[in-house]
This record gives C-alpha cells, sequence and structure tokens, in this order.
C-alpha cells in the first residue's frame, strides 16, 4: 500500500503540470488538421452514425430497448467507450512513446499515463455534455439516479489509472503486449454492454460481468434512463473495487520495480 499512496502521491504533486501536458497533447493531435479540435466530435459522430444504421436500423429496426430509443440507449454505452477504448492504448503505450520527455523535463514517470487519461478525459466531458443536450430532446428526465454519475466517473478513472499504470508498464518492456491489448479492446466493444442489450439474458450477462467496463457501463447507462442504483448489487460493486485495487497494486510494484530500467528498452 505504500506505494500506491506513493503513486497518488506523486500525481497531486504534480498536477498542474498533468493538465498542461494534456492539453498541450490536444492542441499538438490536430495542430495539422484544417477542422482541428473539431475532430474530437466528428470522429465519434461518424461511428456512433455507423453503429446505429448497422445495429438499430439494420438488426433491431429501429425497435427500442426496454421503451428507450436505440440511438439514446446507444449513446449512453458509446460515448464512455470512446473514453475508455483510446485511453487504454494510448495510455498503456504512454511510458514507451513518452519516456524520453522525462529525462528532459524532470518528472515521475507514473503521470505518463495519467496524462493521456486527463487528455482524453476533457473530450469525454465534451461528448458526455453532448448526451445531456440529447436527453433533453429525447425527453428523458434527470432524476435522483443522475446523482450516481460522479461516482461511476470515479470508478472509471480508478480502473483506467489501474490498467493503464499496468499495461505501460509490461508493454514498455514486452512491446508484443501493445498489440495484444490493441486486439482485446476491439474484442471487449462487442462483449461489453455497448451496442447489445444483454439484460434479458442473465447467464451470459454472469459471464460478461467478468469484465470491469461491464460495471462502468451498465452503471453510467442506469444513471441517466433512470433504470437501477449501484448499491442494489454490492457484491458486483465489490468485486469491481477489488479487481480494480489488485490491478492497481500489482501496476504499481512493477512500475516502480522497472521505471529506472524504462530508457534501457527504447
Amino acid at each position: 500500500m505504500t506505494l500506491i499512496l506513493t503513486l497518488f502521491k506523486e500525481q497531486l504533486k504534480n498536477f498542474g503540470l498533468i493538465c498542461r501536458l494534456a492539453i498541450y497533447d490536444i492542441k499538438g493531435k490536430y495542430q495539422m488538421h484544417y477542422l482541428g479540435v473539431l475532430w474530437q466530435f466528428l470522429s465519434p459522430l461518424l461511428q456512433v452514425v455507423i453503429y446505429w444504421v448497422a445495429f438499430g436500423v439494420g438488426i433491431r429496426h429501429g425497435a427500442p430497448v426496454n421503451g428507450t430509443p436505440y440511438l439514446m440507449w446507444l449513446l449512453c454505452g458509446l460515448i464512455p467507450w470512446f473514453f475508455i477504448a483510446p485511453t487504454v492504448t494510448q495510455g498503456s503505450n504512454s511510458v514507451f512513446t513518452k519516456v524520453t520527455l522525462v529525462s528532459k523535463m524532470k518528472f515521475p514517470v507514473s503521470i505518463l499515463p495519467t496524462i493521456t487519461i486527463i487528455s482524453n478525459g476533457i473530450s469525454f466531458i465534451a461528448m458526455f455534455c453532448v448526451l445531456i443536450i440529447m436527453m433533453f430532446l429525447y425527453g428523458v428526465p434527470i432524476t435522483l439516479y443522475f446523482l450516481q454519475i460522479p461516482y461511476f466517473f470515479l470508478c472509471l478513472g480508478a480502473i483506467l489509472f489501474s490498467l493503464t499504470l499496468l499495461f505501460s508498464t509490461i508493454s514498455t518492456m514486452i512491446r508484443d503486449v501493445q498489440v495484444l491489448i490493441q486486439s482485446c479492446m476491439r474484442l471487449l466493444l462487442y462483449i461489453s454492454p455497448v451496442l447489445w442489450n444483454i439484460s434479458n439474458n442473465p447467464h451470459l450477462a454472469a459471464i460478461l460481468k467478468i469484465n470491469p467496463f461491464f460495471y462502468v457501463l451498465d452503471g453510467i447507462r442506469n444513471s441517466v434512463l433512470s433504470t437501477g442504483l449501484f448499491y442494489h448489487e454490492i457484491a458486483y460493486s465489490l468485486y469491481f473495487w477489488c479487481l480494480t485495487v489488485l490491478i492497481l497494486l500489482i501496476g504499481s510494484v512493477l512500475h516502480f520495480k522497472f521505471r529506472d530500467k524504462f530508457v534501457d528498452y527504447l
């Protein structure tokens, strides 16, 4: 636990630097594009249209999900996923791509995955505001269930930090892991509650709930659509947090063990 506390201290001590580098990362990503940061909205929008046409119109023929229009139901899962998928893949590669920056600016390597999380998180917050606008357009009321959103944002940040810390350490030493992570994230899209409604198949849901992102995605959707409270599934909440802490513990041990040797693997 001492290592975890050290990690958190490094994040808090360098939070200002993390935010500055995250904003610089966003600007640098789109500086050669005519539309600039608008691509942060245009790219997800194009993907939403594709998934809605393929699954909402093509497969479901426009049928709602438990009384909710499929597009609204889809957005509740896709918008968080647009934050999760790139954050895991980019965060896992953050140490390998930016470790030389540490020697120039003298800050702890552990903040590199956090920079990716904050950078993509800014886009996520903007997209979530779009989701709120869609709620008004579809007549979805904001109820007390919506108060769960900060909790699930905390869950999302915790699992992303834990995974990116672990994966960024391993993938720096074993480059094949980065390719494996990218493939796994593409697969997870189809076995997470993003495109499919599996509430009517409890046996399948029980298996897919092993995936920690299931807890967060399902929780955000339930909060937006007012269909469930997190404390109704205490056992599942405990599973999520135990798994998150375990991943964070393993990641912190490996990170501090090899952080001084990262440059040797470049």
